[in-house]
């Protein structure tokens, strides 16, 4: 840490070659400590054609990372006693298929058994929100997926309609939707403005669009992948995909910039948080465990980094323009995230790079 404090200058130039090396047309990084932004950067543009620079305020999309805040959030709740840990799902939500063993720890531990059917197309236009039926699209996702794969707690496997039904339970025991819960019991407690971290696009000249490189697989398969009324047109070497909204809020839905979602990392690294007791907090740090005691790769809202004892948490969010990913050294006391306004970027092996500075 203490040397990396000189290296600043050495980041910023990452950041500028990996936009003039073609990896991304937008990049932003943010490296913080309990107290301070160590690192605040943006390069690139967040519209190619208006040639509009992204900076480091500019919103994105979070995709996957929100699970991490859906995760604090629910804990939060248990925290008040409002939801239990090992207590059924269905006793919440009566209407799920997936029968009584199923618990709020399966969930967040991602052992549930639910399916994971590939969500790209889980998505609508931001004309599109207001009209839009988040309850009656997860009844259509659980009609679709209705059988667990596996014994609840039998094993690791990702799923994101897990933490869609957290964000139900949310709304349930909170009797507020889940949206509005978020707002007032995280953003709001981490100073965060509706323009800075929020659920929908704050405002279309601040927020940058989302690409795929004109020559990659992804950009060949996506008539199959995605709707057409996604796709934009080319601008150079970039396919520009429209701006969109995932159906399901808690498990994608976050927008916002790295240097908002620092703000969100800060808390993970005081010795007092602004959103869980210390009575609660632990659990959002500790591995699970599968129903034989054998440990799997997730506490309750992080994964946890593999070899080297687990060194970092993190969460990774992508989709369809734009990759994202978020880091914690709790022994460092550091933590990192990138977003780049690329669907294919590489962020694991950014940070695998960048963090060194940081946190050697």
């Amino acid at each position: 840490m203490k040397g990396a404090i000189g290296n600043l200058e050495s980041t910023r130039t990452r950041l500028d070659s990996a936009v003039a090396a073609g990896d991304c047309p937008g990049i932003q990084y943010v490296v913080v400590s309990r107290d301070s932004t160590v690192f605040d950067g943006a390069a690139g543009w967040a519209d190619l054609a208006a040639r509009r620079p992204l900076e480091p305020g500019t919103t994105m999309m979070a995709y996957s990372m929100t699970k991490t805040v859906t995760a604090a959030a629910v804990l939060q709740l248990v925290e008040r006693g409002a939801l239990q840990l090992d207590g059924p799902v269905k006793a919440l939500l009566p209407d799920i298929p997936y029968g009584e063993r199923l618990t709020i720890r399966h969930l967040l531990a991602q052992t549930s058994g639910i399916p994971n059917p590939i969500p790209l197309r889980w998505v609508h236009l931001p004309d599109e929100h207001a009209s839009h039926d988040e309850k009656q699209m997860l009844a259509r996702r659980l009609a679709e997926s209705p059988a667990l794969r596996f014994a609840p707690g039998e094993r690791y496997a990702y799923s994101n309609i897990s933490y869609w039904l957290l964000g139900r339970a949310v709304e349930k025991a909170s009797g507020i939707p889940y949206q509005e819960y978020v707002r007032a019991n995280v953003f709001a407690r981490l100073g965060l403005s509706p323009a800075e971290m929020g659920f929908v696009i704050p405002a279309r000249e601040h927020h940058a669009k989302g690409y795929l490189p004109k020559w990659s697989l992804s950009n060949l398969l996506k008539p199959f992948l995605i709707d057409r009324k996604f796709v934009g047109e080319y601008e150079g070497k970039w396919l520009h995909v429209k701006d969109n909204h995932l159906d399901g809020a808690a498990f994608g839905g976050i927008v916002a910039s790295a240097r908002a979602m620092g703000r969100f990392l800060q808390d993970q690294l005081r010795d007092e948080s602004a959103l869980l007791g210390p009575g609660t907090r632990p659990l959002f740090f500790e591995q699970q465990r599968n129903n034989a005691g054998e440990p799997v790769e997730t506490t309750m809202g992080w994964h946890v980094a593999p070899g080297s004892a687990g060194s970092f948490l993190f969460k990774e969010g992508g989709g369809a323009g734009f990759h994202a990913e978020m880091r914690v050294y709790r022994s460092a006391g550091i933590a990192t995230v990138v977003i780049a306004n690329n669907g294919s970027f590489d962020v694991k092996a950014f940070l695998d790079t960048a963090d060194r500075e940081f946190t050697r």
